[in-house]
């Protein structure tokens, strides 16, 4: 019997572990979602899996994303979200990869893979492996690094503008007008040596209403 709307995440898991076995290396329900992770070489066996089975049918991609984790190995999440129409069931699928290994691509089992794996490549640098066209998607061509890596400066490498005399767009080495302010998120009114507008109102005397 196919799962149903009423099914719950313990109950796709009792179905997915025989199902599954090795493959299946962690598993957890949190906020009503369950979530499984696989080895990065069975990724695709596993997502066809989950597509093609008669009792899961999870048959569309909602998301591809990636989570970045400097300090170990293999820095890098890369979380497949997936959705049974025919049943309302959600299931998240993680594996995970470093800097140099790619990822089979997914294009083939989904088709909406295609722009979400280069968005993952371009804010990431995740390589995926089959994709027909991994190129940047949100950034510029000529962008330097990763911009939802952990290790991203704030600022940037470079800053863009358009130059009048050159007729295009340059990049030039970031400059800052003013440096990052400290925020200790008490009273900005507190300390001050000079009298803000309106605060000579309340000083007493009639500009403040006492006598």
């Amino acid at each position: 019997m196919a799962l149903t709307a009423e099914t719950t995440p313990d109950d796709l898991l009792v179905h997915l572990v025989p199902k599954l076995g090795p493959l299946l290396l962690a598993s957890r329900v949190a906020h009503g979602e369950l979530t499984i992770e696989v080895p990065r070489d069975q990724i695709i066996k596993t997502l066809k899996f989950l597509r093609d089975d008669g009792r899961c049918r999870f048959e569309v991609l909602i998301d591809l994303c990636g989570v970045d984790w400097p300090a170990r190995t293999e820095r890098f999440d890369v979380v497949y979200h997936l959705l049974s129409p025919r049943t309302n069931q959600r299931i998240r699928v993680k594996t995970t990869t470093d800097e140099a290994t790619p990822v089979a691509s997914a294009c083939e089992v989904f088709s909406a893979a295609n722009w979400y794996e280069r968005e993952a490549y371009d804010m990431y640098g995740i390589l995926f492996s089959g994709h027909p066209d991994l190129r940047r998607l949100l950034t510029d061509y000529g962008f330097q690094g990763h911009p939802l890596r952990k290790d991203f400066p704030l600022t940037g490498y470079v800053e863009v503008r358009y130059d009048d005399e050159k007729k295009r767009v340059v990049y030039e080495p970031v400059k800052l007008t003013q440096e990052f302010r400290a925020f200790d998120f008490e009273s900005p009114w507190e300390g001050t040596d000079y009298v803000l507008p309106g605060d000579e109102k309340a000083g007493g005397g009639p500009a403040g209403g006492k006598a």
